[in-house]
C-alpha cells in the first residue's frame, strides 16, 4: 500500500513537468510569430503614415520609410529564430509570406505612389500631371504584383538556379528579394527627408526606378544572399570592426548610408548579369566553351528568405 501511495504521489509531479515543457514549447512557437507580427505592424504603420503625408508635413513620408526599414530586421529574425529553436511550421511560413506582401509589397507601393506622384503640384500642366499620376499608380501596382509573384515563385521553387550563376562558395537569391526592393523605395524617400517630388522630370526618374526594381524582383538574375555568413560563430576582429563601423554610419548618417547600401545592392545584381553576358559572349567569340552552371548545392539554392 505504501508503494502505491508513493507512486500516486509522484504522478502529479511528472504531469506538471510535462505541462511546463508543453508551455515552454508553445512559447517557443509563439516567439517567431511575434517577430512576424512586428513585421506586419511596421507595414501597417507605414501605410497609415503614407496616407497622412503632405507637402506641408512631409515627416509622415519619412516615418513610413523608416518603418519599412525597421521591418527588414524583423523579417530576417523570425525565420532565423524559428530555425534556431526548431519551431518551423507551415503556419509560420504562410504567415511570413503574407506579412511580406503587406510590409514589403503594399506599404512601399503606396508610399511610392503618394510620395512620388500624388503630391505633384497643381501648377504643372493639367494633362501632364494627370498622366503622371495615372501612370505612377499603374507602375506602383506593378511593383506590388511583382513582389507578390516573387514570393509565390519562391514558395513553389525547388532548388532555384539563377540564370547567371556565381561563385560556388557563395549563396544567391534568384531575383531581387522583396525586402531589398522595399528597402530601395524606403531609402530614397528617407534620403530626401520625406519631402515629396515636385518636378515632373523627377517623377519620370522615380517612375523608371520603381519599374526597374519591380522587374528585378521577377527576374532570374542572381543577388547575393549573405547566407554563408554565420553570425553564431566567433567573428574575427577584422570582421567585427567593419560591422561596427557600418552600424555607426547608419546611426550617424542614415540617409546617405542607407541610400548607398540600397543602390549598391540593386546595381550589384545588374552588374553581375551584365558581366556574365559579356563573359559568355567573349567565350563564344573565342571558341571556348561557356562556363556551365554549378550544382544546386554549390550555388546555395537552399534559400530561406524571400
Amino acid at each position: 500500500m505504501s508503494a502505491e501511495r508513493e507512486e500516486l504521489a509522484e504522478t502529479p509531479s511528472v504531469d506538471s513537468a510535462d505541462k511546463r515543457r508543453m508551455r515552454l514549447r508553445r512559447g517557443m512557437y509563439i516567439l517567431p510569430s511575434l517577430f512576424t507580427a512586428g513585421n506586419i505592424a511596421a507595414g501597417y504603420y507605414a501605410i497609415t503614415q503614407s496616407l497622412q503625408g503632405t507637402v506641408a508635413d512631409p515627416r509622415h513620408f519619412d516615418y513610413a520609410a523608416l518603418a519599412i526599414g525597421f521591418a527588414i530586421p524583423f523579417d530576417a529574425l523570425d525565420g532565423r529564430i524559428a530555425r534556431m529553436t526548431k519551431t518551423t511550421s507551415e503556419f509560420g511560413k504562410e504567415l511570413d509570406s503574407l506579412a511580406d506582401v503587406i510590409t514589403f509589397g503594399v506599404a512601399p507601393s503606396i508610399l511610392a505612389y503618394a510620395w512620388g506622384f500624388r503630391m505633384l503640384p497643381y501648377t504643372l500642366d493639367h494633362d501632364l500631371r494627370v498622366k503622371l499620376v495615372q501612370l505612377g499608380a499603374f507602375v506602383c501596382f506593378l511593383f506590388l504584383i511583382c513582389g507578390a509573384s516573387r514570393l509565390a515563385r519562391f514558395n513553389i521553387s525547388v532548388n532555384p538556379q539563377p540564370r547567371n550563376p556565381g561563385r560556388p562558395d557563395r549563396k544567391y537569391f534568384v531575383g531581387m528579394p522583396i525586402p531589398a526592393a522595399a528597402g530601395v523605395i524606403a531609402a530614397v524617400v528617407h534620403f530626401f527627408d520625406g519631402y515629396p517630388i515636385q518636378a515632373w522630370w523627377l517623377a519620370l526618374v522615380w517612375l523608371a526606378l520603381v519599374a526597374l526594381v519591380g522587374f528585378l524582383m521577377v527576374s532570374t538574375w542572381r543577388f547575393w544572399s549573405g547566407k554563408e555568413i554565420n553570425l553564431a560563430s566567433r567573428r574575427p576582429f577584422r570582421t567585427v570592426v567593419p560591422i561596427g563601423m557600418l552600424i555607426a554610419l547608419v546611426a550617424l548618417f542614415s540617409q546617405v548610408t542607407l541610400m548607398l547600401m540600397a543602390m549598391a545592392y540593386m546595381f550589384s545584381g545588374i552588374f553581375a548579369r551584365l558581366a556574365y553576358s559579356w563573359s559568355r559572349k567573349h567565350h563564344t567569340g573565342s571558341g571556348a566553351s561557356p562556363v556551365s552552371p554549378p550544382s544546386a548545392a554549390a550555388s546555395g539554392s537552399s534559400h530561406t528568405t524571400t
